[in-house]
């Protein structure tokens, strides 16, 4: 303010003598009002300005590269964690196939077994038959001779 007022009195009395386009006194007058409001507005409005915006973009940087390297790690777990759900899917896969093998050969083996005993069982089954039916027979036969024995007795006698 005080340089301004400076400068409107200078001007005061340079301008009583000119016109329009006189150069004088004043145009060198002006161009320096030109420069110190120049320099005013760069120190008081222009470089805040221009602070806060390179703190903006600082800031814009800052949570770019954040954002991307959280983005990254996101990625890098996820393609961990799916790596491991195919190795648990695969040794599920595994177990599966194991235990179903082990249950096919435990059934196989208990069908083996019950064949055997079948068979151990109709073995026994044909022995005890076949000496039942030679108990059979041999009492067969001793009736069949007793009775004859008494029709070759009553044909005699009678």
């Amino acid at each position: 303010m005080y340089i301004q007022t400076i400068f409107t009195t200078l001007t005061e009395n340079l301008e009583s003598s000119g016109g329009l386009f006189d150069i004088n006194a004043t145009l060198p007058l002006m161009a320096l009002q030109i420069i110190i409001l120049v320099l005013l507005l760069n120190a008081l409005f222009y470089s805040p300005i221009t602070k806060v915006l390179d703190e903006r973009n600082s800031y814009i940087s800052e949570s770019l590269k954040s954002a991307t390297s959280m983005l990254d790690e996101a990625e890098s777990l996820s393609k961990e964690y799916e790596e491991k759900l195919t190795a648990a899917r695969e040794e599920a896969q595994d177990i599966l196939n194991s235990s179903k093998e082990e249950a096919q050969n435990t059934v196989r083996l208990q069908v083996e077994q019950a064949q055997k005993d079948t068979l151990t069982l109709l073995e026994q089954s044909n022995k005890q038959l076949s000496i039942e039916k030679d108990v059979a027979l041999a009492t067969l036969q001793s009736q069949v001779d007793f009775l004859s024995e008494q029709i070759r007795l009553k044909i005699l006698i009678g």
